[in-house]
């Protein structure tokens, strides 16, 4: 049994075959008669929208459940919980805070699990940004990509997708916002050395893709006023932008803080792909699905 906790759970050939299904016209309806629990420990606009419409576009019916239903090794344990909801669902998509509580569904082996978001990996929203440079700029392998900000999940996530799909990958951080070690030897087993710059300007010169995503992330709220400070300098405005190619684009996994890690002129401007990218939150959910359920039990 297959699951997805975090990107390079697929194979490079497997991620090019998910990409490409979630462009198909006529998906397989793989889950038709079907459901799939949507377990959301921490709420999401773009998560929940997205799994949903992709879940009804492969026939089945997604269930929405809060993490105060279930109560994640409070009311039951996490592994009870994936065993009750294995009794009526075909598969689990779970957003968490901490990654363990995937690695323990997934370790059950009862149904494939999808990890919608921890603390260490947003796959999903990666799947998406790749497919996203592919549908604009036309390729993927020769591609490079600068990420300005916190070296978070999304980051790690996008590192390691951009290694597998061949792409260059460029990371820009302020002190003590970096990349561990241990992460960038993870992305350093897809055969791609991340650059790691001082500043922004640096990572940006002559990239095809900026990115960035908020400073303070859901339950970071206290770390606000600090983050603001340390992020100061970091911001992707025209003037950062102009650095890299004169086609490039910009994206963001969203929501974005206006005036914060992005100006209102990038994030709103010709250059910005956001909500392409976020509609294909749908689409590349819909195509990993379609794969999870189908051709890799084949």
């Amino acid at each position: 049994m297959r699951h997805l906790l975090e990107i390079d759970d697929l194979s490079p050939s497997e991620l090019d075959r998910v990409l490409a299904l979630s462009t198909t016209p006529d998906p397989p309806r793989v889950l038709a008669g079907k459901g799939m629990a949507l377990l959301f420990a921490k709420p999401s606009a773009r998560t929940r929208n997205s799994m949903e419409m992709a879940v009804s576009q492969l026939g089945g019916h997604p269930v929405y459940i809060q993490a105060d239903e279930v109560g994640l090794d409070t009311r039951e344990s996490v592994e009870d919980v994936a065993r009750t909801l294995a009794c009526y669902h075909s598969a689990i998509g779970a957003r968490v805070f901490q990654h363990s509580d995937v690695e323990r569904m997934a370790a059950l082996d009862v149904v494939p699990v999808v990890n919608m978001l921890s603390d260490q990996a947003h796959p999903l929203q990666a799947l998406a940004d790749l497919l996203t440079i592919r549908r604009e700029l036309g390729t993927l392998a020769g591609r490079s990509l600068a990420y300005v900000g916190d070296a978070n999940n999304v980051a790690r996530s996008l590192a390691i997708g951009c290694g597998m799909a061949g792409m260059q990958f460029r990371i820009a951080s302020p002190s003590g916002y970096n990349f561990t070690e241990i992460d960038l030897d993870r992305i350093r087993t897809t055969g791609m050395e991340p650059v790691v710059a001082d500043r922004p300007e640096e990572a940006v010169g002559g990239v095809d893709v900026v990115y960035t995503d908020v400073w303070t992330s859901m339950g970071q709220e206290d770390e606000s006023g600090s983050r603001l400070q340390a992020f100061e300098g970091y911001r992707v405005d025209a003037k950062l932008m102009s650095h890299a190619q004169v086609g490039a684009v910009f994206l963001h996994c969203l929501p974005a803080h206006r005036g914060e890690e992005v100006a209102p002129e990038v994030v709103d401007g010709p250059r910005s792909r956001v909500w392409v990218q976020a509609a294909n939150r749908m689409h590349a959910a819909r195509g990993l699905l379609a794969w999870l359920l189908s051709e890799n039990e084949d």
